[in-house]
């Protein structure tokens, strides 16, 4: 971090607004640098008192009762959209040099975020995490066998530790912070500034005053600053970090965690494809087929976990290569996420790997070129690196049992085809660690709604449970 007593701003200077709190702070006292394109950013100084909330005041929204909150988040929804809200407009516009993603892409995923905040779709993250939503306004007795037991979920207080790479990441967060009508400070990251803080600006914009509002605080350091973390990374004002994000980010916040106060992770998943023999049936269901991986693949550029990177298939050489040849047009078609023509391509070390695959033909083969519009390698074993930059492995099997082994408990989704098999193989790929299961094609479909988050469901861990037993007087 970069901090000075007066620093010249230039007029055109991209600028990142705080939100501490509910309130909304403008200044620029603190000069940083993108991570994407190392652009020059500035954002107020922070006062790290302002960042907590004292143990002894309750939340905010302790006594706030779940339907109306429900219900402010719903008339945040009707606000989020994109056309008429000036602080997603603004964050695209900005977002442009911070992100690897298109600015389509973007575009699309701001537009999808109202979307996220339907009353039906925040009604069952709730009903669907917790079972009964009461245990969120009161004391409700929950064992039979000790009828004077009763349990509260207590709201929690906790770090936010955000990943960039997808803007749905914000969104999921505040929503599950509000249900939880606990206190959340979202640590911004270096590649996507602006997202959280539309959100929270809009927040505001609908009642300053609402108890969710004053339960949220979004603002930007330098990770790993330890002027600032030592200080509030601490169990006298919070209860868990929760981090998104790489194996660097996750490594960093367990030097913090004891007890009192705990880590839940988010970290890096890999998503795979499992496709048997039936997709060669005719070269009109290889086609189909090859269009719905590609669907998982392209998502987002292959920047969120969901996204497949590598493919198992069950076939001949021939059969296989001709799979490839389908996925590598298929993933050059344009389509609304992700396809089509782009500057997205693998990192440098990666592009000279694949120089030197191409001349080991036929172990390895390469259909279509680094150029933005999808690369596949057929082989045999799996290579050494993590696909990325719309790149594809597809590994050819003779059976597709023997895709089991490559399964940890770092996988994320799967996408099955066909569905015989999905239920033939979803007993032992979930015992081999595999978190979501889902037809091929589908990886963008079930998400946020109810549904587990890398096997758990997040708004139930945050809590804090407790339990209160004696005679109701």
């Amino acid at each position: 971090m970069n901090e000075q007593a007066k620093i010249e701003v230039p007029d055109d200077a991209l600028r990142v607004p705080h939100v501490i709190k509910g309130e909304v702070r403008h200044a620029a006292e603190v000069e940083h640098r993108s991570r994407a394109r190392s652009t020059p950013v500035y954002t107020p100084k922070i006062d790290r008192d302002s960042l907590v909330w004292r143990r002894h005041t309750p939340t905010p929204a302790f006594d706030t009762p779940i339907a109306e909150i429900i219900d402010f988040l719903a008339e945040v929804g009707e606000r989020l959209d994109f056309d008429t809200n000036p602080y997603l407009r603004e964050a695209l516009e900005k977002m442009v040099h911070f992100s690897t993603l298109d600015a389509r892409i973007l575009e699309n995923c701001y537009r999808d975020i109202k979307y996220m905040f339907q009353r039906d779709a925040i009604l069952a993250e709730a009903q669907r995490s917790l079972g009964n939503i009461d245990v969120l306004d009161g004391w409700v007795a929950h064992n039979p066998h000790l009828p004077d037991s009763r349990i509260r979920a207590i709201p929690p207080r906790l770090v936010h530790i955000l990943a960039g790479n997808a803007p749905v990441v914000p969104p999921i967060t505040i929503i599950r912070g509000a249900i939880t009508k606990g206190v959340h400070l979202l640590k911004l990251p270096s590649n996507d500034m602006f997202t959280a803080t539309a959100i929270l600006r809009t927040m505001a914009d609908v009642d300053p005053d609402h108890p969710t509002t004053r339960s949220f605080s979004a603002v930007y350091w330098q990770g790993g600053d330890a002027d600032i973390e030592s200080a509030i990374y601490r169990s006298q004002y919070f209860d868990k970090i929760v981090v998104w994000g790489g194996e660097a980010a996750v490594r960093h916040v367990v030097k913090y965690v004891g007890p009192g106060l705990e880590m839940v992770s988010f970290d890096p998943k890999v998503s795979i494809s499992l496709i048997g023999r039936e997709t060669f049936e005719s070269e009109a269901v290889t086609r189909e087929i090859a269009e719905r991986a590609a669907a998982d693949v392209i998502g987002l550029n292959q920047d969120a976990c969901s996204a497949s990177r590598f493919h198992y298939v069950e076939g001949s050489t021939e059969e296989v290569d001709r799979y490839c040849e389908q996925l590598a047009r298929a993933m050059g078609v344009d389509t609304r996420y992700g396809a089509g023509d782009s500057d997205l391509l693998p990192p440098a070390d990666v592009r000279e790997q694949l120089d030197m695959l191409e001349n080991l033909e036929p172990i390895y083969r390469l259909f279509g070129r680094y150029d933005g519009r999808g690369l596949v390698i057929r082989s045999d074993e799996p290579v050494s690196f993590s696909p990325s930059g719309k790149l594809v492995n597809v590994v050819r099997l003779d059976n597709l049992d023997d895709a089991v082994k490559q399964v940890t408990v770092a996988t994320q989704t799967i996408g099955v085809y066909p569905p015989t098999r999905r239920r033939a193989l979803r007993d032992a790929l979930a015992s081999a660690g595999a978190q979501r299961i889902v037809p091929l094609g589908m990886v963008n479909g079930e998400g946020f709604g109810g549904s587990p988050h890398d096997a758990s469901f997040p708004v139930h861990r945050f809590m804090r449970w407790v339990v209160e037993s004696g005679e109701e007087q």
